[in-house]
């Protein structure tokens, strides 16, 4: 069983987990200042609520491919892989949005989170729901990212979830160190050394998205041979041969195959393929200079400014 694929959830779960942790373990700390513990319920119930939202996000979009991709037509194919090369689309543009944003609000957390539970208790009766609101939106906005990456990556099967509960039970842990038993861990170099890993993950699926529509519109032109001439780089299909990410530069399958180890291992965390083409080749380096760069820029910015976030 390759469990290697299940890194990058784990990866992307655990640091998103952390995020939503943060906000977790602030609001439960200005409600414990603020003698208002018993709104402490309404805390846990936008946890959970939020847990089982992006759950039912990641069955929905799963579903959805899945079902679009059995309907007995001879385009069932291209629907299958174009709708991956969508959902792959939307999680590179959220994931590299949400990093360099987040990274850039880190250090204004604390203050957001503290005027956003201020606001809550001076609404009396609905002070509970403000709360729940708040937990709720921070849970399932760093879900959403993770479920649009599973959903990208739905032909896995089981193991990228079970990576993304992992991820999910690790960042609780570490929310529990970090407010309830007061163990000091440097929040800022997490971050930053769990933002790297998911700049290069997410470059890899720029490549494997790449894939994706090159073999929705290979599929398209063999169903249709009035379609042939959209793949400018057609020969025949072959298997080293592409139909619109142009010549192979590199083909690594007798030198360093990515289904076996250490190739898997590359593959899961650093978007190695053992066959690539100029297309994807570009785009990865593409990729890595400019949102690569914007992050390193952030981080680099910020490094001297930012400082742990207080747990209390």
């Amino acid at each position: 069983m390759n469990f290697s694929i299940a890194i990058p959830t784990f990866v992307i779960t655990l640091r998103e987990g952390v995020e939503a942790a943060l906000v977790v373990g602030i609001v439960l700390a200005l409600l414990k200042k603020a003698q208002q513990s018993k709104l402490n319920k309404w805390v846990y119930a936008g946890v959970i609520v939020g847990i089982i939202v992006s759950f039912l996000l990641g069955l929905l979009f799963t579903g959805l491919i899945k079902y679009l991709g059995s309907i007995n037509t001879e385009y069932s194919s291209v629907i299958e892989a174009g709708l991956e090369g969508i959902f792959s689309v939307l999680a590179i543009i959220t994931l590299s949005w949400m990093l360099i944003w987040m990274t850039k609000q880190a250090k204004f957390m604390k203050a957001e989170v503290e005027g956003a539970v201020n606001e809550a208790l001076t609404q009396n009766n609905n002070a509970g729901w403000g709360v729940f609101s708040l937990i709720l939106v921070a849970v399932v906005r760093e879900g959403f990212e993770t479920v649009l990456f599973i959903a990208a990556n739905f032909q896995e099967g089981l193991l990228p979830t079970l990576g993304a509960l992992f991820g999910l039970a690790t960042a609780a842990g570490i929310g529990v160190l970090l407010f309830k038993w007061g163990v000091k861990i440097n929040i800022r170099q997490f971050f930053q050394v769990m933002g790297i890993f998911l700049i290069l993950i997410v470059a890899g699926l720029v490549v494997s998205s790449l894939k994706h529509f090159d073999d929705a519109m290979a599929s398209f032109a063999l169903s249709n041979p009035v379609s042939e001439n959209i793949c400018f780089y057609y020969q025949h299909f072959t298997k080293i041969h592409s139909c619109i990410l142009g010549p192979i530069v590199w083909n690594g399958t007798q030198i360093l195959p990515d289904g076996k180890f250490p190739g898997i291992i590359f593959k899961a965390l650093f978007g190695y393929r053992d066959k690539l083409y100029i297309v994807q080749f570009a785009s990865y380096l593409l990729f890595l200079i400019s949102i690569g760069g914007l992050y390193l820029r952030s981080i680099g910015g910020g490094s001297k400014k930012t400082k742990n976030l207080p747990t209390g």
